[in-house]
């Protein structure tokens, strides 16, 4: 599996707090290897983002992905009222 950042994705990673940063560099070793893990809530966002899908990265910061395959590509990240 190939894990690519889209340019917004960067720029709101930078914006949030170091800790939230490395919990979600934790969360994406788990997606790396298991997707599906229970501990991250991957679903389907398909009414907000069209073709998307979410992990939880925090308690309320939410990560939003796109798959293509063997391809994802993490196109925002944020809290999940901000999101949404």
């Amino acid at each position: 599996m190939e894990v690519k950042f889209h340019t917004t994705f960067k720029k709101k990673l930078k914006k949030i707090s170091s800790k939230i940063q490395e919990r979600f560099y934790e969360q994406l070793e788990l997606f790396v290897q298991d997707k599906f893990n229970s501990v991250l809530n991957n679903h389907s966002v398909d009414r907000a983002y069209k073709n998307c899908r979410s992990i939880n990265v925090s308690g309320d910061y939410r990560a939003i992905f796109e798959n293509y395959g063997e391809t994802i590509i993490f196109i925002t990240i944020g809290t999940h009222s901000s999101l949404y």
